[in-house]
């Protein structure tokens, strides 16, 4: 990310250094930013609590944000005021807080789904399968690495995903011949990044770093996904071959939902609604599906339920008995 401010270069390179992820680091600078404009460029340190609850509501009332949306920048400014100014907010802010919308997921019929599939670019079918056949969301898939499939039990172990949890999630036994072939690819890549004198492995998370070193030169631990090109490592300055970007993954769904004509709004975690709702349909039990999905809560997974309970499956209309 291009930062031309200093200010906010610092805390990038703070954040880095703290082994943030990308999108994190990439949402807080950005929230901070807009803190900064709509106080009209006054430097954070100048201003208090009563600014803070100032643009929070601003995001309410003016921008109509979502619920998590102004939860994703009020803790961007938590960190701001903690971390990078050392005067910590108070707890007890009051700010007009954002409507929380109950909206049920879009999901997408067996049909859709395969007209889907069908119109995917060949390049990025494998990853798009892999979102819908276990479920998983879009950084999880790309972030898979090479040891991560379990061909014997079909099954996929998916690391330190979101609240840092890792599980195992099923493998559709169909795609193991695709699996192999680009395990086969990435195998190539490996041997060919390994002959580079300044090769220096691919990126892993803190824990897993600490916890297996040298790992990232192993085979096992290469992206599934490589990038046909070696990039920077903004939190190492190394040259590293990171996964495929997320934007490749979720433009290729946009334009294969437009040439299937499918009219619903169909991002990269429909494949995922539309997997745990297409599990249920088909007599899987809800703690199967929160398991497979990695929810703590099955609460959050019973907005599946309601999917199927809502339409025809749950609820007969009495213009079918006239």
């Amino acid at each position: 990310m291009k930062i031309q401010s200093p200010f906010l270069q610092q805390i990038v390179d703070f954040m880095y250094s703290r082994h943030y992820a990308k999108r994190t680091v990439e949402a807080y600078v950005y929230w901070i930013k807009q803190y900064i404009l709509f106080h009209e460029k006054q430097h954070p340190g100048s201003l208090n609590d009563k600014h803070v609850e100032q643009f929070l509501s601003h995001l309410s009332l003016s921008k109509n944000v979502t619920a998590n949306t102004q939860a994703q920048a009020l803790n961007a400014l938590v960190f701001l005021y903690e971390h990078i100014i050392h005067q910590p907010v108070k707890i007890d802010m009051r700010f007009r807080k954002a409507n929380k919308q109950k909206k049920l997921p879009v999901v997408l019929t067996k049909r859709e789904i395969r007209a889907l599939l069908n119109n995917v670019n060949p390049a990025r079918l494998l990853p798009v399968q892999l979102m819908y056949g276990s479920g998983l969301r879009v950084n999880e898939c790309l972030r898979l690495r090479y040891g991560d499939i379990d061909f014997d039990f079909y099954a996929l172990r998916i690391h330190l995903s979101k609240g840092n949890k890792s599980r195992v999630v099923t493998l559709a036994k169909e795609l193991c011949p695709a699996l192999h072939q680009q395990r086969e690819m990435v195998k190539r890549i490996w041997q060919m990044d390994s002959q580079q004198s300044n090769y220096t492995g691919v990126s892993m998370p803190y824990a897993l770093e600490r916890k297996y070193p040298g790992a990232n030169k192993t085979l096992n631990w290469q992206f599934l996904f490589p990038s046909h090109k070696l990039s920077v490592d903004p939190s190492s300055k190394v040259q590293r071959r990171h996964h495929i970007d997320v934007t490749t993954i979720q433009r290729a769904i946009k334009a294969a939902a437009r040439q299937a004509d499918i009219t619903k709004p169909v991002t990269s975690h429909t494949l995922r609604h539309s997997f745990a709702t297409h599990l249920l349909e088909s007599g899987a039990d809800i703690r199967t599906v929160q398991e497979q999905l990695g929810h703590t809560d099955v609460k959050t997974t019973q907005i599946y339920t309601h999917v199927l309970e809502r339409g025809a499956n749950g609820v007969i209309s009495p213009l079918s008995h006239l």
